[in-house]
């Protein structure tokens, strides 16, 4: 099912102040195992992909350089926003995408995909057959500032290539577009006036990315930006409450079920103290990962800052099991 998005003006306005500083850090030796640290940079602006087994960051990129994700298995459909961008889509129909729109009922009809990474809970849903009109917000910068509008009418897939109309709100600038399906990569990742790039590693090669992304608040119910690690395709995680990480061991995992979910670990390794203003940690909350290439590690976070003080530094151990 797809999520629902009254977002008020208000709240999206709030963004930019929430916005903390966050800049890449290589691994520590691996030994027994790893101490490392994933710094975002300024505003979060990057996501970076790693490989648990190594301690190696495969890529990075910042988070502006992509808009729209698409599924690259040959009969794969599927579509999702950048979630680290707080982006939208409203179906307005099958209207003519030529016609100029507004965005009157908007906040009440714009969706996002579902943090869990569900394939039935995106915001566009499965267009196929259907000739709808998406609005789609392209979301915020690192800075909080809006990335404008685009309409996009979704016509087809195929097994090497989906093919999809985009126009500005006004109707103008209709330009069809061809993406070709990326056979190495779960996704291939498209950024609208610009093309397909690269973005997270070919299939196999990463196993969490460290990442802004849109997490769905229900108490109030408000989308909003949070930091933390999302999972690849095929990574399996189980959560562990205990204050002895050292104790945890693979048997633990037949009282501890695994996940697939791409939010298993997510951002919830770490809190806000409004009094003191700054990130603590959860040192109850572990995990054991089984990665892309089905190794077995257990990983705890130890601290939400860098060397130098700065924000958005996720430092965490990684042990192999």
């Amino acid at each position: 099912m797809r999520i629902d998005l009254p977002i008020a003006m208000a709240a999206l306005a709030t963004l930019s102040s929430c916005l903390k500083e966050e800049l890449p850090v290589p691994a520590h030796e691996r030994g027994a195992g790893m101490s490392l640290e994933t710094c975002m940079g300024p505003g979060y602006q990057d996501q970076l992909w790693l490989d648990l087994r190594t301690g190696e960051m495969r890529s990075s990129n910042v988070k502006t350089a992509w808009d729209l994700a698409f599924e690259s298995e040959p009969d794969g459909w599927h579509i999702f926003l950048n979630g680290s961008k707080l982006m939208t889509a409203w179906n307005i129909g099958p209207v003519d995408i030529t016609a100029a729109h507004d965005t009157t009922g908007m906040a009440a009809g714009r969706r996002i995909d579902a943090p869990s990474g569900d394939r039935d809970s995106t915001a566009i849903g499965d267009w196929r057959g259907r000739n709808d009109v998406f609005i789609i917000d392209l979301g915020f910068d690192a800075i909080g500032m809006p990335q404008g509008l685009r309409k996009i009418r979704f016509v087809s897939m195929s097994n090497t290539a989906f093919t999809f109309d985009v126009a500005r709100l006004n109707g103008s600038q209709l330009t069809t577009v061809t993406v070709p399906k990326d056979p190495a990569r779960s996704f291939t990742c498209y950024r609208i006036g610009s093309g397909v790039v690269s973005v997270e590693p070919p299939r196999g090669e990463w196993d969490l990315v460290m990442t802004q992304y849109t997490h769905q608040f229900y108490e109030p119910f408000l989308p909003y930006l949070v930091a933390g690690a999302l999972s690849a395709e095929g990574v399996r995680v189980a959560e562990f409450e205990t204050q002895d990480f050292e104790a945890i061991s693979l048997a633990d995992t037949a009282s501890h079920p695994f996940s697939m979910a791409r939010d298993a670990i997510g951002y919830d390794w770490k809190d806000y103290n409004f009094e003191t203003g700054a990130y603590e940690i959860d040192r109850s909350r572990a995990y054991i990962v089984e990665d892309a290439e089905h190794y077995f590690h257990k990983l705890r976070f130890v601290d939400f800052y860098g060397e130098q003080g700065q924000v958005g530094c996720p430092r965490f151990e990684v042990v192999p099991l």
